[in-house]
């Protein structure tokens, strides 16, 4: 191995011990915990060190909403992938979205803001345009499938993005543990949601 070649895997390694140390403190305290020198003090390396690799504390931020943003995606691909019908498509988003929430609570929260500044540069990320094109992709089938000429597909998808979100934050902002099981609340809401336009 060259020394170029040791050198950047070794800024690799480095890279990987700042997330690594970023999320344990995430995970164990919480993001307002999160700081440059909490993580320079956890990989036991010098505050400049960090800084070589990430601009400030809002590029990890960035980093781990982004990552959010593409499990997210790929949960939901999974969950349309297995339906055949346009309301199956929908409860199915709305499961994996539930699910997302429960098993990846950290990246739902700084996702979304919750409690916490969130960084607008992820509005144009690539992350975020799949997302949001899976779910509107599905609504547009099922209002074309329904023959719903005069549906409005974007209001459809704002809807349904807001209930799936207002009942997750309901749930993530009580202070209790949130269920593995969806919310009798989000399922009248989908079932709601789905006989306003799909027979």
């Amino acid at each position: 191995m060259t020394i170029a070649a040791r050198k950047l895997r070794q800024q690799e390694e480095l890279k990987k011990s700042i997330l690594e140390a970023s999320w344990e403190i995430v995970v164990s305290e919480g993001w307002a915990a999160l700081s440059i020198r909490r993580i320079a003090e956890a990989i036991e390396y010098s505050v400049p060190v960090v800084y070589k690799h990430f601009e400030n504390k809002d590029a990890i931020v960035e980093y781990f909403t982004l990552e959010g943003f593409r499990l997210l995606a790929k949960d939901l691909t999974a969950a349309v992938d297995n339906q055949i019908c346009s309301k199956g498509k929908i409860q199915s988003i709305a499961q994996a979205y539930w699910n997302f929430a429960v098993t990846h609570q950290k990246h739902y929260e700084i996702m979304f803001g919750l409690g916490i500044p969130k960084c607008e540069v992820v509005n144009s990320a690539i992350e975020m345009k799949t997302t949001v094109h899976i779910m509107i992709s599905v609504i547009e089938e099922a209002i074309a499938k329904n023959n719903k000429k005069d549906v409005d597909s974007l209001l459809k998808f704002k809807t349904f993005w807001s209930i799936l979100h207002g009942i997750v934050a309901i749930e993530l902002l009580s202070n209790t543990a949130i269920n593995q099981e969806p919310s009798p609340i989000l399922k009248e809401a989908i079932d709601g949601y789905i006989s306003s336009f799909i027979n």
